[in-house]
């Protein structure tokens, strides 16, 4: 069933921000993988561009519709070019060029920190759906990657299963990557959260 130009504007806005989540992912921590995935998106990208334009024009029968889809148009445009800067990014990556020491101190201090943690036997993260863990709601801290093993989940949803030795790769403030690496590695328990017995050293 075709999908809706609202559909894949949706899409393209999703996966344009896990791109860029991604791209800044694949420089900070070195990972010619996650570089790989954000040239892999910025293509589905750039077809769902096309697609757009393709279902603009079979929509299109009166000048009022043209002119009313010219707008989507440019956000789907635009949705492309924040793909383009993503995969510019990534494409340093895989040249090898190590960020300046200048680029990890500014990500350490925006105001969004991008962070990585390995999930330790034990960790109430082993098992559950992340639907019902609820991270982004107790941490502030959303799941963008997963490394398992050799192979990457790239923007898990919530019925994706965490296992132990799960590397997560997440993004959110500085005190929720303290509270996320605390229930990782089985220093506190999401209890412990209810009851703010948390970012004690």
């Amino acid at each position: 069933m075709p999908k809706s130009i609202k559909d894949i504007l949706i899409e393209m806005k999703n996966m344009s921000e896990l791109m860029v989540d991604l791209a800044y992912s694949a420089m900070l921590f070195n990972s010619k993988d996650a570089a790989e995935e954000v040239i892999k998106l910025e293509n589905k990208v750039n077809r769902l561009n096309y697609q757009i334009k393709k279902e603009s024009l079979l929509a299109a029968r009166t000048v009022e519709d043209a002119e009313r889809l010219t707008a989507l148009l440019e956000v789907g445009e635009a949705a492309e070019n924040i793909a383009d800067s993503a995969k510019d990014i990534a494409e340093l990556v895989l040249r090898d060029m190590r960020p300046h020491p200048v680029f990890k101190m500014v990500m350490e201090e925006s105001d969004e920190t991008i962070m990585r943690v390995t999930v330790s036997e034990g960790s109430e993260l082993i098992g559950s759906p992340l639907g019902e863990l609820l991270l982004a709601t107790r941490t502030g801290m959303t799941i963008i990657a997963i490394r398992r093993n050799e192979s990457w989940i790239y923007g898990p949803d919530k019925n994706t299963v965490l296992a132990a030795d799960d590397t997560l790769i997440a993004k959110g403030n500085e005190t929720g990557g303290i509270l996320l690496e605390k229930i990782a590695k089985h220093e506190i328990t999401l209890e412990d959260l209810e009851y703010n017995e948390i970012i004690e050293d």
